[in-house]
């Protein structure tokens, strides 16, 4: 295991690199602008001759790389990639079984080679991609009209029983973890129709129990009002709740979720020690580079600057 001290002093170089503020004033420009500025900013470097995304996956990939170096231990270097191994394989099981494209859904490599989870998958030999990983590909090849929706539900909960595995003797990660699933059934829910279609799927790894959940389809104006009330959910659920009362899109609860690990450790960064800045620059540098890419996409959508504002990532 690399000395944290050394870790924390190569962290403090690459602090300088990130974006910051500059992040809001990317919303007020052009895209080409944009571009430009990142460009000259060393971000997406090796890729400068490309475009938005291109630029993008760059980053993706020497994020990874720094994080497959400098992981303070095996826990977290499962924990922040193998994500990455379940999205692929998804895409990839998705393309057999829906008969799609997955070559522009795949994301950077994680821990297993996209070549290699390519050839179990076409094989049908699962057995090296260990019980979670190997068992949700086998259910998916298995299984007869899954939907993209259900596809994703068993990659899903396969992911969360692996980091949950993963996460087990390390308390921080378990936090992590607990968090990010419980926020992710609190949305779940207030986007289904009905407990029944929720309920299959909900992810693993959450302390709020089904009875809990259950209170998000009381009948009662007055009770769904204040569900998860007393419980360190109250403001998230208060976002979705607005959200759906209003028929608008769960974008607040979407940032609020996809913000979680950044800003949680925001709130401590005066204290960090041991891991905690090594995750704190992980979190932080993946919240930046997700955020190029929705202001990329926004302005090329036109929307106004305080719309794109509204939808970054823990700034």
């Amino acid at each position: 295991m690399i000395d944290p001290i050394f870790t924390n002093g190569v962290i403090a170089v690459k602090e300088r690199l990130l974006l910051g503020d500059k992040l809001l004033r990317y919303t007020e420009m052009s895209a080409e602008e944009v571009l430009r500025a990142l460009r000259e900013g060393g971000f997406g470097s090796g890729a400068e001759s490309q475009e938005g995304e291109a630029l993008i996956l760059t980053e993706e990939s020497s994020l990874d790389g720094f994080i497959r170096e400098y992981a303070p231990s095996q826990k977290e270097l499962e924990y922040l990639l193998s994500p990455r191994d379940f999205h692929n394989a998804k895409a990839l099981c998705k393309a057999v079984k829906l008969n799609t494209d997955a070559e522009k859904l795949l994301a950077p490599e994680g821990l297993v080679k996209i070549k290699d989870l390519t050839a179990a998958i076409q094989s049908g030999d699962v057995s090296a991609l260990g019980k979670e990983f190997g068992g949700a590909i086998k259910e998916t090849l298995d299984s007869d009209k899954l939907t993209g929706a259900e596809i994703g539900a068993i990659f899903d909960n396969a992911l969360f029983k692996h980091l949950s595995k993963v996460s087990k003797f390390s308390p921080l990660l378990k936090k992590l973890l607990v968090g990010r699933a419980d926020r992710t059934n609190i949305l779940t829910a207030m986007r289904s129709e009905n407990r029944e279609f929720a309920e299959k799927l909900y992810v693993c790894g959450g302390k709020l129990s089904s009875s809990e959940l259950a209170k998000l389809f009381d009948d009662n104006r007055e009770n769904l009002e204040k569900a998860l009330n007393g419980t360190p959910y109250a403001e998230f659920y208060k976002l979705c709740y607005t959200a759906k009362e209003k028929g608008m899109p769960f974008t607040e609860a979407e940032r609020a979720l996809e913000s979680f690990e950044a800003e949680y450790f925001v709130a401590k960064r005066y204290e960090l020690e041991g891991k905690q800045p090594f995750l704190y620059y992980v979190f932080r540098r993946r919240a930046e580079i997700q955020n190029v890419r929705i202001i990329l996409v926004c302005l090329n959508a036109g929307l106004k600057p305080q719309d794109i504002k509204r939808r970054l990532r823990a700034l």
